[in-house]
């Protein structure tokens, strides 16, 4: 698995999914190695984690070379050590894939969501994602999407068929608050955000439209943005007293009650496809209001409610508030959405797909290197 930050997962979704099915995974007897980031001195660097093996390589620190200075390396390490599979997170890696195909090592690449619609990018960022899209669809052996509006683009961009695999949906237990005290916050007495600081997460809006509400709860902010200074003072422009932003948790159980004692979770991602964060509130039955794309509505169906402006915000914060609010039932609504997006399924899928990888590398060890058939490609994880 190459391409990511790599594990324990302290960072996004492709490390958590990382992290979850690479260790069932290894349960399961498969041998799993995981690329990391080294991000210098100080940075503990363990050569495995729940049985997984992990291999640990440097980056360059520019956000428009991290990525691709650090799975060159990791590419070079992999070509040495010839794997049955491959899965390559981030279609932004593309360029690498003729070294795999060179090689004739099977590819996968999880192509994530519409990352040429990211604010943080240029417009040279922008072409460039929609090249290495291109690139992807030419080059692996199969696409991996986690969201079906991720196929439905691939299908009507470049006719490519993908494997839909989703992420799984931890579900949180129910009535553990005893760590809420530690930012003297109480149950069902707070609104909640949880993401990092990028305008297609929409952090800017749910704070303004907060503001703008008769709220007298606190709204909570979890997160930061390592490269987004600037966004960062916008957003905190926009807030008043009633805003409290907390940076970044790393106390897993911590943020697990924050989510499952919220009374309302706010949902702003806009272009990332299936988002873990969005799992994780359904999983803990939380009442979730979600910015209006078909990516979150495709997660949270008649159990969401969906905001397009500040204005929107401030209705829903007062429907949520006041005599006549459903954000109970709509929790164990999510709930029972979450029970589908299982771990396990997951996993399943991605080891049927890296089975069918590993029969390619005996066909292309005799010199017939070719892409997964579309009916095998369309049988995995095709169920919710």
């Amino acid at each position: 698995m190459v391409g990511t930050r790599g594990v324990p997962a302290h960072y996004g979704g492709f490390e958590t999914a990382i992290e979850e099915i690479g260790q069932r995974l290894v349960q399961r007897g498969h041998r799993v190695t995981v690329y990391c980031r080294d991000m210098g001195e100080g940075t503990d660097k363990p050569s495995e984690h729940l049985g997984m093996e992990l291999v640990h390589l440097p980056a360059m620190r520019k956000r428009s070379l991290e990525t691709l200075s650090h799975t060159g390396l990791s590419v070079a390490h992999l070509l040495r050590h010839r794997p049955d599979a491959a899965i390559v997170f981030n279609a932004a890696n593309a360029p690498y894939l003729p070294a795999f195909r060179a090689a004739r090592i099977p590819v996968a690449t999880h192509v994530d969501g519409l990352e040429w619609k990211r604010a943080k990018w240029g417009k040279g960022g922008q072409n460039y994602y929609r090249a290495v899209e291109w690139l992807a669809v030419r080059l692996s052996d199969a696409l991996i999407a986690d969201a079906i509006g991720i196929q439905d683009y691939y299908r009507q961009k470049f006719d490519a068929d993908t494997v839909y695999l989703a992420y799984g949906a931890p579900l949180l237990a129910e009535g553990n608050a005893d760590k809420l005290g530690q930012l003297d916050l109480k149950p069902q007495a707070y609104h909640l955000v949880v993401a990092r600081f990028e305008p297609e997460n929409h952090v800017h809006l749910i704070v303004d439209g907060f503001v703008r509400s008769q709220s007298e709860l606190p709204l909570i902010v979890v997160g930061s943005a390592p490269y987004s200074n600037r966004y960062t003072s916008a957003v905190h422009a926009l807030a008043d007293a009633r805003v409290r932003f907390v940076g970044g948790i790393w106390d897993q159980e911590l943020l697990d009650q924050l989510y499952a004692n919220a009374l309302v979770y706010w949902h702003g991602h806009s272009v990332g496809g299936t988002n873990p964060s969005l799992l994780r509130a359904i999983g803990s039955g939380t009442a979730t209001n979600a910015f209006d794309v078909g990516f979150n509505r495709e997660v949270l169906e008649h159990s969401g409610r969906f905001f397009s402006d500040p204005q929107d915000v401030a209705r829903l914060v007062a429907d949520a508030e006041g005599p006549g609010s459903d954000v109970a039932s709509r929790g164990e609504q999510a709930r029972l959405i979450a029970h589908r997006y299982s771990w396990e399924l997951v996993t399943d899928g991605y080891e049927e797909l890296c089975r069918d990888l590993a029969r390619l590398q005996m066909h292309s060890a005799r010199g017939a290197y070719r892409r997964l058939p579309a009916s095998a490609q369309q049988s995995i994880g095709a169920g919710r």
